[in-house]
Parts: structure tokens; sequence; C-alpha cells
């Protein structure tokens, strides 16, 4: 009889001390949004494992709902709600932030993560991110907490291999309007063709454009094995987008509710990049096995010097020449 107290009580310690653990976090229903489809994408994976991250060590009493597939309107609208609050949080490319928050444009300097470990390098300095995000906040309202990462931007066509910088020339290749990707294009001698998104397709297939620059999982999710065959592995442009928050909202929680939401943050982005790194893998092959064919460059090094030069002109726009010094001493360690 002793014995079966002694559990009864146990077990009401230990109902009290997880029902206290609970009361630790403010009861609170929080919205997100990405443009992109629930499911086997970049953004929804991490934003998923944010949701679950949070409900789980808040034991429900943060309540977590996603809006996916653009219910929300596009990216930029999605940046626009954070600002305003009507949505806590949202996942988008680093391009669709930069209209509102400049300094995140540091990640679009081509060539600067050379390798795919520059960049999860970068992600992991918990300063610089904090730098980065405060500076951004004070731009757009809205705050960057963790940067997921694909694969880089690699250069397809349709009309033959590129294997030096010279053969780039006469190809018009569509870049999407982002100042610093049309200033490395034009740095390697070519005049870049900002079209829109969704006229891609059909202008690789009508011939009014020659090729595009995007990660693998990107061609093979617009199955762009059918208007193009060359592979060219530049490895100018990681793919990079925000796990963003509203700094209204953010600045408002609780010590150690925003030190769940960082961890939350910083976690979900790490789960993404492993997954990313497979997905990437699988990608490339099925592109390959549908007859794309991967021509590695000769000269990536000239690449490389000519789309460097042109960091110093927009320096003033994304922080000052000191953050990119900072990203460079990061990577040196």
């Amino acid at each position: 009889m002793k014995r079966i107290l002694c559990c009864a009580a146990m077990l009401g310690m230990m109902f009290v001390s997880g029902t206290a653990f609970a009361a630790e976090y403010p009861k609170m229903h929080i919205r997100g949004a990405t443009a992109n489809p629930p499911g086997d994408e970049i953004q929804a994976v991490a934003l998923d494992k944010f949701k679950e991250i949070l409900e789980r060590e808040s034991n429900g009493s943060i309540k977590v709902t996603i809006f996916y597939g653009g219910a929300m309107g596009d990216e930029q609208a999605n940046v626009k709600q954070c600002r305003d609050g009507e949505l806590q949080f949202a996942q988008m490319s680093t391009g669709n932030l930069t209209p509102f928050a400049p300094a995140a444009g540091i990640f679009y300097l081509p060539y600067l993560f050379p390798k795919m470990e520059d960049a999860e390098k970068v992600f992991s300095n918990k300063e610089f991110v904090k730098k980065l995000g405060d500076m951004c906040a004070a731009q757009s309202f809205t705050r960057p907490l963790a940067w997921l990462h694909g694969d880089y931007r690699m250069i397809t066509n349709n009309k033959k291999p590129i294997r030096t910088i010279e053969d780039l020339k006469g190809l018009k290749i569509r870049v999407p309007a982002v100042e610093l990707q049309l200033a490395a294009f034009r740095a390697w001698g070519v005049e870049p063709h900002p079209l829109a998104w969704t006229e891609t397709f059909n202008g690789l297939q009508q011939g009014v454009i020659d090729g595009q620059e995007n990660p693998h999982s990107v061609n093979r999710a617009q199955k762009f094995w059918e208007v193009q065959k060359y592979i060219t592995p530049v490895h100018y442009i990681v793919w990079t987008g925000p796990i963003l928050v509203s700094e209204k909202w953010y600045r408002k929680l609780d010590d150690k509710t925003r030190a769940l939401v960082d961890r939350a943050a910083q976690e979900a982005v790490e789960h993404e990049w492993k997954w990313a790194a497979n997905k990437e893998a699988e990608a490339y092959q099925q592109c390959i096995d549908r007859g794309m064919v991967m021509i590695p460059l000769e000269d990536e090094p000239v690449w490389m010097e000519r789309a460097r030069a042109i960091w110093p002109q927009f320096y003033d726009k994304i922080g000052g020449k000191a953050m990119v010094d900072e990203v460079l001493a990061i990577l040196a360690k």
C-alpha cells in the first residue's frame, strides 16, 4: 500500500512539474507563411521543423499555423505582412527580402562562398547572424533569425557546352532582376535577360532565351531537361533564404520564449542544410538521367576574379565594406 501511495505521489509530482514546465511559456498562436507548396520543398522542410520544435519544446503552449503555396501572397507580400505584424514569421528567398532590407544583399555578392561549407560557416556564426539581423530589422522592421541554403545556381543552356568564359558570349541567359546577379553576368561579358520567372520555360522553348541559372532541384522541378541540354557548374551564388520574423512581435517576447524561437530557427535550418544536400544530389542525377550533360569549367578562377571585381560598387548598399571584411575573416578562421 505504501508503495502504491509513494508511486502515486511521484506521479503527481511529475504531473505538477510538467505542468509548471509548460507554464514557463505563455500561451500563444502564431502564424507563418511561404509562397512555396508543402511537402518536398526546402522552405516547407525548414518551416515544418521550426513548427515542430516550437510546439514540442513549449509542451503545446505555442501553437503554430503555416500557410503554404502563396495562400498569404507572394514572398514580398509576406515580408510586408511580417513588418506589419499580420504574420509572425515567413520564409522567402533572400532576393525578395533585399528590397526592404538591402543589407541582406551581402549574400548575393558573387563568389562570396566558393565552397558550400563556407556558407554554413558564416550562417553558424551567431555574432555575425545577429549583427546582420539587427541591420535588417532597422531597415525593414523584420528580422532574419537563421538562414537556409540550397545549392549553387548552375547555368544551363541548349546551344553549346560552356567550358570557358569565352563560350558564354553570344548566349541569351535568363537571370533574375537582382542587381548583383545582373552585374556579375555583365562582368563576364554578356548582357543578361531578366525575364519573368513565369515566362522562363516558354522563353526557353520558343528560343527567346538560350539558358537560365538555378540549382539542380529547380531544374528538376521545372523539367528543364525538356528544353535544356548543358549544365555549367559555376559556383558564383548559393541559393539562400531567411526564416524571417516580425520585429514588433519578436521584441515583445519574454526572454525565455525569444531564446526558444532563436534556437528553433537555428535547428530548423541546420536540419534543412542536411536535407538539401541529399536532395540536390538526387535532383542532379535525375537531370543527368533525363539527358542533361554536365560540362566542367576549365577557367573558373577567371570567372571569380571578374565577378569579385564588382564588389566595391555595392558596399554601400549591403552595410559597408566592414561587413564584407567580417565575413571574409570568418571564412579565414
